[in-house]
């Protein structure tokens, strides 16, 4: 992958995670949404991959924990789908 497109990789986490929170904050979106949680998954995992690349790791692993979480969180959602 290019810098310019792991740039890209990491600006699209930080909007997705932005976005996620600001929609919960706003009591748009419930925390146990699935949007919500992808969002956070997927945002967490683009800050990942760029933060590793730039080796930069605080931020590598403070977004590797958050993605974990999230994980988690749409497994327990999918699972108790009706």
């Amino acid at each position: 992958m290019t810098q310019r497109a792991i740039g890209w990789v990491g600006w699209y986490g930080v909007i997705a995670t932005i976005v996620a929170y600001a929609l919960v904050s706003a009591l748009i979106l419930p925390a146990t949404s699935l949007l919500y949680q992808g969002l956070n998954f997927t945002g967490a995992l683009g800050v990942t991959i760029e933060t590793w690349v730039r080796r930069d790791y605080q931020p590598f692993w403070l977004n590797l924990v958050w993605a974990l979480i999230a994980f988690v969180a749409i497994v327990n959602i999918l699972l108790h789908l009706p």
